[in-house]
C-alpha cells in the first residue's frame, strides 16, 4: 500500500466500501490455517500485517504446494502442475506480481472456481484484501472436497444430490390442495367445492355463541352513533331510514339543522321533517301595530305615490286599477297628466266624463 499512489474521488468512496467487507474472523481463520502449514510464515493478524505477508506471493506458492502434497486425489488439471512449484525471490515488482499469477493458476487447477479467485491488483496494491481472503478460504473448501489429509478451513463443501420421481411419485401431488386455493385455518370450508374461491361474503361460519349474537360486527356499522334496533342481521344502514329511539321531552322542542332554521321564520304548525318552502310559511298573527304597515312586497309604492284604501290584504297593485280617493273641490277643475297632454292648452275637455279618454278626432 505504501508504493501506491494516493486515491482521489471514487476510488476513494469504492475502497471504503472493499474495506468495510473485510472481516476479522475470516483473516483469523486463513492466517491460522496458513501458519499451521507453511513453516516460517508466522502471519500476524491485521490487514496491514497480512497485506505485506502475502504481497509477495512466496507465502502464497509454498501454501499451495502443501495442499497439493497433501491431496490424495488430485484433478486431472493438478496432476499436470509441474512441481516442486518453481518461484522468484526478487523484489521486483514485476516478479512478485509473477508469483501472484502463478498461485491463481495453481488454485484454479485444483480446483477453485474462476469467478472466486481474486485479481492480482487486489493483492499486490491492496485494493481488496476482503476478495483475497474469499479465496483462500474456497481453496479451504475444496480441500475438504478432495480429501486433503492436514488442517483445512473454510465452509463446508456441497455435493450434487440429483433425485428422480417415478410416474406415480409424481402424480401423487395432483390430490395436494396448494395454498393458492386457500386456508381453512382462519375459516371453516365445510360444504365448499374442492377448489372453490373463498371470498368474504360467502364464508360459511359456525354458529354464533350467545355471546356473539349481541355482538355488531363492524362490517354491519357502528351503534355508536345511532340505534341499530329493529335493523335485520347484515343490513346495510342508511341516513334516511336509521332507526332513533324515543326522543326525550327536552329533545321534542329542538329543531336540528336537516329540518331548517327557526332564527329566521316561525316553524310554527309544521311537521317534523317537512322541508320549509319561502312560499308556504306559516306565520304568528300580526300585532296591531304591524296590521298598519305595508310591506315592500305589495308595491313599490309605500303609501306613499297613491292611497291602498279599500284594496284586499296581499293584493298587486297596478297602475290601472289604483283606488283614489273622492276629489277635492279644487282638484276637480285639474286634469291631470294621465288623462293627456293637453291639460286643457291644446283642446277643451268641456262636456267630457270624469276618467272618459279624449281623442284627437272627437275633441270638442
Amino acid at each position: 500500500m505504501a508504493n501506491r499512489v494516493q486515491d482521489y474521488g471514487m476510488d476513494v468512496v469504492i475502497n471504503r466500501k472493499l474495506n468495510a467487507k473485510y472481516e476479522p474472523e475470516a483473516e483469523r481463520e486463513v492466517i491460522g490455517w496458513i501458519n499451521a502449514l507453511v513453516p516460517g510464515a508466522n502471519i500476524q493478524p491485521g490487514r496491514e500485517n497480512v497485506y505485506y505477508s502475502l504481497r509477495s506471493g512466496i507465502v502464497l506458492i509454498q501454501l499451495m504446494e502443501s495442499v497439493l502434497n497433501q491431496t490424495p486425489s488430485l484433478t486431472p488439471e493438478a496432476q499436470r502442475i509441474r512441481r516442486p512449484i518453481v518461484y522468484s525471490t526478487m523484489s521486483a515488482p514485476f516478479k512478485q506480481m509473477e508469483n501472484i499469477e502463478v498461485f491463481l493458476n495453481c488454485a484454479m487447477a485444483y480446483g477453485v472456481p474462476k469467478a472466486s479467485l481474486f485479481q492480482t491488483v487486489d493483492l499486490y496494491e491492496g485494493r481488496n484484501m476482503a476478495q483475497v481472503l474469499n479465496t483462500l478460504l474456497q481453496l479451504g473448501t475444496e480441500c475438504q472436497r478432495h480429501g486433503m489429509r492436514g488442517p483445512v478451513c473454510g465452509p463446508r463443501p456441497t455435493y450434487k444430490n440429483a433425485r428422480q420421481f417415478t410416474a406415480e411419485q409424481l402424480r401423487s401431488s395432483e390430490g395436494i390442495i396448494s395454498l393458492q386455493a386457500g386456508t381453512n385455518k382462519c375459516a371453516s370450508q365445510k360444504g365448499m367445492s374442492m377448489g372453490g374461491q373463498r371470498h368474504i361474503a360467502d364464508i360459511r361460519c359456525d354458529e354464533m355463541t350467545p355471546e356473539g349474537n349481541a355482538v355488531i360486527g363492524l362490517q354491519m356499522g357502528t351503534n355508536k352513533c345511532a340505534s341499530q334496533k329493529g335493523m335485520s342481521m347484515g343490513g346495510q344502514r342508511h341516513i334516511a331510514d336509521i332507526r332513533c329511539d324515543n326522543m326525550t321531552p327536552e329533545g321534542s322542542a329542538v329543531i336540528g339543522l336537516q329540518m331548517g332554521t327557526n332564527k329566521c321564520a316561525s316553524q310554527a304548525g309544521m311537521s317534523i321533517g317537512g322541508q320549509r318552502h319561502i312560499a308556504d310559511i306559516r306565520c304568528d298573527q300580526m300585532t296591531p301595530e304591524g296590521s298598519a304597515v305595508i310591506g315592500l312586497q305589495m308595491g313599490l309604492g309605500q303609501k306613499q305615490g297613491a292611497n291602498q284604501s279599500g284594496m284586499s290584504f296581499g293584493g298587486i297593485r297596478h297602475i290601472a286599477d289604483g283606488r283614489v280617493s273622492e276629489g277635492s273641490k279644487e282638484g276637480a277643475s285639474v286634469i291631470g297628466l294621465q288623462m293627456g297632454p293637453g291639460q286643457g292648452q291644446v283642446a277643451s275637455q268641456s262636456g267630457m266624463t270624469f276618467g272618459g279618454q279624449r281623442h284627437i278626432l272627437d275633441s270638442h
